[in-house]
C-alpha cells in the first residue's frame, strides 16, 4: 500500500476543511461548477466519479459475471438488506431521533422534513462510490459489478413505491431522466470502457501495468469529489452546524448497523471476503446523487429534505473508510474458499 493509500483518511480530512474554506471564500466560482449539470447531476463531479470507477472497471472479467448468479448467495443478501431491511431501519431510526429524542431541539415541520431527506437516502443504495470501497478492501471486482447492476435494476422499479410508503404520500415524483442518466454515467459507460481497455490490452502482462498505472485515479478521484462537494455545501455547513450533527448521528448509525448485519449475514452464509467486504459496503453507503436530486425535486432546493441528504453525503466518506479499514482488519475471518466466519469481534 502506497503513502498516498495508507494515509487515505488524512487526506480527505484535509480535502473536507480546504473544500469548505474554498466554497465560503470562492462563492461564484463555486456556483459556476454547481451550475454544471444534466438532470440535477452535476458533471464535475460525474467525470470525478468516473475516475474513481474506471480503474476498477478495468480489473472486471466479463466471463466471470455470470458465475455470480451461478453462486448467489452474496447477491441474496445484498438485496435482501438493501430492499427489504435498509429503507425501513433508516425510516424508524429518523422518526426516533427527529420526533423523539431531539423533539426540544428541533421545530416539528423541520424534523419532518428531516425525516424525509434521510430517508430518500435509505432507499438509494450505492451506484457508484462502492467501486471505491471494493477496490479499497480487494473486493472482486466481478461480483461487485453483478451486485450493482443487481441493485439498479431494482431501484428502476422499487425506488418510487417505497419511497412513497415511507413518506406517506399518494404520489411521489421521480425524476427518471436523473435515475437513468446516473446509471448511464456511474455504470454502464466505465464498464463499457472496462471492457473495451481489456479488448484492447489483451495480455495479463499488459494489463496489471496499466493496473498500477491508473491505480492513483480512484483516490485522486475520490479525494477531489469529498473536496468538491463540501465546497459546493461550504455554506450550509457553515449556517448550520448543530443541526447538521443532530442529521448526523442517526445516519452514521444506519451507517454501521447496515454494514454489521450485511458483514455478519455474509459470514454466517460462508461468503469469501471479497464478496463480503464490498457486499456490506454497497448497503451501507447511498446514491446520494438520487437521493439529493429527489429531495430538491419534491421539497426545493434549499429545504430541510435537501439539506438532510447532504449531510447524507458529508458523512458518508469518513464513515466508509472507517468500515473499509474494519473489514480489511477482519479479512482473516473469511478464508479464500468461501468458509467464511464470524467476523471477529476484536483484534490487537
Amino acid at each position: 500500500m502506497g503513502l498516498f493509500e495508507k494515509y487515505l483518511s488524512v487526506w480527505v480530512g484535509i480535502a473536507m476543511v480546504l473544500g469548505v474554506i474554498a466554497g465560503h471564500t470562492q462563492p461564484d466560482l463555486f456556483n459556476t461548477i454547481a451550475g454544471i449539470q444534466v438532470h440535477q447531476i452535476n458533471l464535475v463531479i460525474a467525470v470525478l466519479i468516473w475516475l474513481m470507477i474506471y480503474p476498477m472497471m478495468v480489473q472486471v472479467e466479463f466471463s466471470e459475471v455470470k458465475n455470480c448468479f451461478v453462486k448467489p448467495k452474496g447477491l441474496i443478501i445484498t438485496l435482501a438488506v438493501n430492499w427489504l431491511i435498509k429503507p425501513f431501519t433508516m425510516a424508524l431510526l429518523a422518526i426516533v431521533f427527529m420526533r423523539y429524542l431531539f423533539s426540544g431541539l428541533i421545530p416539528s415541520e423541520i424534523a419532518d422534513q428531516y425525516i424525509a431527506g434521510m430517508i430518500l437516502l435509505g432507499v438509494a443504495p450505492c451506484t457508484a462510490m462502492v467501486f471505491v470501497w471494493s477496490y479499497l478492501t480487494k473486493g472482486n471486482a466481478s461480483y461487485t459489478v453483478a451486485q450493482v447492476a443487481a441493485n439498479d435494476l431494482i431501484m428502476i422499479v422499487a425506488f418510487a413505491p417505497i419511497a412513497a410508503l415511507l413518506l406517506g404520500l399518494s404520489e411521489i415524483f421521480v425524476p427518471w431522466g436523473t435515475l437513468l442518466i446516473s446509471v448511464g454515467l456511474f455504470v454502464v459507460i466505465p464498464l463499457a470502457a472496462g471492457w473495451f481497455t481489456r479488448h484492447i490490452l489483451k495480455t495479463s502482462s499488459k494489463l496489471d501495468s496499466f493496473a498500477k498505472l491508473t491505480k492513483p485515479l480512484s483516490i485522486v478521484g475520490l479525494v477531489g469529489t469529498v473536496f468538491l462537494l463540501f465546497a459546493l455545501q461550504a455554506e450550509n455547513i457553515l449556517e448550520a452546524p448543530e443541526d447538521i450533527l443532530l442529521i448526523a448521528i442517526p445516519l452514521i448509525l444506519q451507517t454501521i448497523l447496515i454494514f454489521w448485519i450485511t458483514y455478519r449475514w455474509m459470514a454466517k452464509w460462508k461468503q469469501p471476503h471479497d464478496v463480503a467486504a464490498p457486499g456490506a459496503l454497497i448497503g451501507a453507503s447511498n446514491f446520494f446523487e438520487l437521493a439529493v436530486a429527489v429531495a430538491i425535486s419534491l421539497f426545493g432546493v434549499h429545504s430541510a429534505a435537501a439539506l438532510a441528504t447532504i449531510v447524507g453525503v458529508l458523512v458518508e466518506v469518513p464513515i466508509m473508510l472507517l468500515l473499509v479499514a474494519y473489514a480489511n482488519r477482519t479479512r482473516n475471518s473469511f478464508n479464500t474458499e468461501g468458509q467464511g466466519t464470524k467476523p471477529a469481534q476484536s483484534h490487537r
